[in-house]
């Protein structure tokens, strides 16, 4: 006999953990073109280049803000905000929290009530990312 499976679109995500991250992810997605389950794995595979983007930054210092901006913006766009942050700030190492902060508040997406897992509030900004990102947005104004 089959156990009851709730549907996911009821399920609750009090906790995102290893084991529920891509089901909380799935209930979220929302992209119109998607053609299929590939489409939507490759949009979650942002989020291991996000892990590459950053720990290149703090091995060699070298960073790809735009690169990095795309990914951020692309994922908040088919998952949300609240539910692309959240999963960002579970699936990246502790030591890129603060640098994802940092591009978080200049693209003004950062959550004020914080994350569930992890306490966000009180991580410092990545002060060189900062003087970066100022160059960005001051070549983004017209």
């Amino acid at each position: 006999m089959l156990d009851f499976v709730e549907p996911i679109y009821m399920m609750k995500f009090d906790k995102i953990t290893n084991e529920n991250y891509v089901m909380y992810a799935m209930k979220h997605y929302n992209n119109p073109a998607c053609s299929g389950i590939e489409e939507f794995y490759e949009d979650m595979n942002r989020i291991k280049y996000l892990k590459k983007l950053f720990q290149t930054y703090l091995n060699t210092g070298v960073l790809k803000e735009r690169l990095i901006l795309n990914h951020i913006i692309i994922l908040q766009n088919v998952l949300g905000v609240e539910c692309a942050n959240r999963i960002m700030f579970f699936k990246l190492t502790e030591s890129s929290h603060s640098c994802l902060k940092t591009f978080l508040v200049f693209l003004n997406t950062f959550p004020k009530e914080g994350i569930p897992e992890i306490d966000i509030i009180s991580l410092p900004l990545d002060e060189a990312a900062v003087e970066i990102l100022r160059t960005v947005g001051k070549d983004l104004k017209p």
